[in-house]
């Protein structure tokens, strides 16, 4: 057993020269992020966009929300439907009853536990023409049939512009929490790292929608949760790469910026693989066993968590080469302690 643990494989000390493909992956970044700004807005290239504007309800982000989510396959948090919440005797079949109510015809159905194994919840979509209460009766009638001894506690429809405004405050959401990590990084840092963070940030958030956008993985409120708890992971291996670029300013003051970025880099990467690797782990048991109800979430944060890594090497630290960065920091207290040497010297 001398070979275990492999973590020992990982050499302790790289000299990988980031900043020297920092175009390339630039390019290639560029073209990921325009194609999922492509695959968004689809329905919009396809249609009339003004035609799509004037069907929005509310106000211009009402209206600009509604374009953006022509774009996504949505779950029913956003299109609108029926929540049927049932009690059963005994342990709900939820494969059965999944099973059951998908049968019916009725497009995008979830149903889940919660609570204790006798307690679920059962979402559908109503079809176009059809009375939601007409809909539900029916359901309620299939799983009847199934379960024979159920009781329903609560039967609620919610409407499309519900629905709407749920994904416009999901998009406000995520643009808020943006702006407040840009303001944190600027107080902690400098306004250049700021920036470099958040265009950083921007790219993860971009290539997972577009992820969803492309390959059409629907997108319900849970991959809001999932796109809010990637930009914290984002913002935090970012901000272990730009403390060290800080440390490594004070440290050498003289050393060219392309290298003492490469140096900082190095300096974080076993810590950045090993807070990756072990997170994509669980995230892959997460995908392979975590059933329909979890596969949206464990997918976005699985590519949001590779590409976040990424983009903190390939984004965020190379485009303080863009802006420069100020190199006369000093340690307050070494700052200090140069000072009172200064004052008791003869």
């Amino acid at each position: 057993m001398g070979w275990w643990p492999l973590i020992k494989l990982i050499p302790k000390r790289t000299n990988f020269k980031f900043v020297s493909l920092a175009m390339l992956f630039g390019v290639l970044s560029f073209v990921g992020c325009g194609l999922s700004v492509a695959a968004i807005f689809s329905a919009g290239l396809r249609e009339s966009p003004v035609a799509l504007y004037s069907e929005g309800t509310g106000g211009p982000l009402e209206r600009v929300g509604h374009i953006l989510s022509q774009g996504f396959n949505l779950g029913i948090d956003f299109k609108g439907g029926t929540l049927i919440e049932l009690e059963a005797g005994g342990p709900v079949p939820i494969d059965a009853l999944r099973q059951t109510v998908s049968g019916m015809g009725l497009g995008d159905v979830q149903v889940q536990n919660f609570g204790d194994p006798s307690h679920a919840l059962v979402r559908f979509e109503s079809p176009a023409g059809s009375s939601p209460a007409d809909v539900a009766d029916e359901v309620k009638a299939e799983i009847r049939g199934l379960l024979q001894e159920v009781d329903f506690t609560r039967t609620e429809v919610v409407g499309p512009v519900v629905s709407e405004e749920l994904f416009v405050g999901g998009l406000t959401a995520l643009g808020l929490a943006i702006v407040m990590m840009l303001i944190y990084i600027w107080f902690r840092f400098e306004w250049q790292f700021g920036l470099g963070a958040i265009l950083g940030l921007f790219h993860d958030v971009l290539l997972v929608l577009g992820l969803f956008s492309i390959f059409r993985i629907e997108f319900t409120l849970t991959i809001i949760a999932a796109l809010l708890t990637i930009i914290g992971y984002g913002i935090n291996d970012t901000v272990v790469v730009f403390d060290r670029i800080r440390e490594n300013l004070r440290k050498y003051k003289k050393m060219p910026l392309t290298d003492l970025i490469d140096l900082s880099i190095n300096e974080t990467l076993s810590r950045t693989i090993m807070t990756g690797v072990t997170a994509l782990m669980a995230l892959a048991g997460l995908i392979w066993l975590g059933g329909e109800a979890l596969f949206g979430f464990a997918v976005a944060m699985f590519f949001g968590i590779v590409v976040g890594t990424y983009s903190s090497i390939y984004v965020a630290a190379p485009a303080l080469l863009i802006w420069g960065v100020k190199r006369g920091w000093e340690d307050p207290k070494q700052k200090a302690s140069a000072e009172n040497a200064a004052a008791g010297a003869p």
